[in-house]
C-alpha cells in the first residue's frame, strides 16, 4: 500500500515530527490593513478636532459672558470697527517703583488688562471677583493687569483698600486732592497685608481728562473695560463694563485660553 503519510509529516532524523508551515491568507492581511488604516483614520481626525474643539469652547463661553463686543476702531488695524482676534496695541505703563512696564513684556502670557479707575464706582464693585478670579488663576501661564485712570498712587491705593478691604478707614485727601502717602501705606499694609493679588500699574490721564492716556488711546471713553489677550499677543475676547470674574462662564471663558498650547 502507498505510504499516504505526507513528507512534511514523516519523522526527522531525530525522530521528532516535522513542523507543519504556516499558511497566512492575503484576505487577512488585506483586512488588517484596512482596519488598521481606519484606526490611524480615527486617530488623525480626532487629534484635528482637539484643537477646534478647544477653540469652540473658548468661543462660547467668551461668547456666554459678551466678549464679543464690536471692538472700537481704535482697536482695528484699519480703523474701522473690527471682529475679534486683532493684535493688542503695546503700551507702557509704570509701577509703583516708577519703573516702566510694557504690555509685550508679558507675551508669552495670556493677560487679563482691566482698565479702572479710583473715581469709578462700578469698578469698585467688580474688584472683589477680580481677585477673587486672580488668586484662583494666576500663576505663571496668566497675569491679571490692572491700569489705574489717575494721576497719583495715593488715589489707586486707597481706592484698592476700599474695594478690597471695605471696612477699613482710609486717608482723605487734602484741599488739593494730595494724599499723605505714609498714611496711605500704612493702611494699605494693615488692610491688605499680603498686597492685592493682580498687577496694579498708573495710567495718567492727560490735563483734565479722567480716562488714561493708554485707556484712550484704545478707544476708551469709560471704565471699567478689560481685554483678554493671548500668548501671541492677540486680543481674543473684550468685555464693556464689569463682569463676574468668579462665575463659571468667566471662568470657562478664561481657562479655555489659557489652556491652549
Amino acid at each position: 500500500m502507498a505510504d499516504e503519510t505526507s513528507k512534511k509529516d514523516q519523522p526527522t532524523a531525530t525522530g521528532a515530527p516535522a513542523e507543519r508551515g504556516v499558511v497566512i491568507d492575503p484576505r487577512m492581511i488585506i483586512a488588517g490593513g484596512a482596519v488598521a488604516l481606519i484606526g490611524i483614520g480615527v486617530l488623525a481626525a480626532f487629534l484635528w478636532m482637539i484643537p477646534s474643539a478647544a477653540a469652540r469652547e473658548s468661543v462660547s463661553a467668551c461668547r456666554g459672558m459678551r466678549g464679543f463686543e464690536r471692538l472700537n476702531p481704535a482697536l482695528c488695524p484699519s480703523g474701522v470697527p473690527c471682529d475679534l482676534p486683532v493684535p493688542a496695541p503695546d503700551f507702557t505703563a509704570v509701577d509703583h517703583n516708577g519703573k516702566p512696564v510694557k504690555l509685550s513684556d508679558f507675551r508669552g502670557k495670556v493677560v487679563l488688562v482691566n482698565f479702572w479707575a479710583s473715581w469709578c464706582g462700578v469698578c469698585k464693585t467688580e474688584k472683589p471677583s477680580l481677585a477673587g478670579m486672580t488668586n484662583d488663576l494666576a500663576g505663571g501661564d496668566f497675569e491679571v493687569v490692572a491700569l489705574a485712570s489717575d494721576k497719583s498712587w495715593g488715589a489707586a491705593i486707597v481706592a484698592s483698600i476700599a474695594a478690597l478691604a471695605p471696612n477699613t478707614r482710609v486717608p482723605s485727601p487734602n484741599d488739593n486732592g494730595e494724599y499723605d502717602m505714609k498714611a496711605v501705606l500704612d493702611a494699605y499694609r494693615q488692610a491688605l497685608p499680603n498686597g492685592v493679588p493682580f498687577k496694579v500699574y498708573l495710567d495718567p490721564p492727560e490735563g483734565d481728562d479722567n480716562i488714561g492716556k493708554i485707556a484712550a488711546s484704545w478707544g476708551i471713553k469709560a471704565v471699567p473695560e478689560s481685554a483678554l489677550i493671548d500668548r501671541k499677543g492677540n486680543i481674543r475676547a473684550y468685555f464693556v463694563n464689569k463682569r463676574d470674574w468668579e462665575s463659571p462662564v468667566a471662568q470657562t471663558c478664561l481657562r479655555s485660553v489659557i489652556d491652549e498650547d
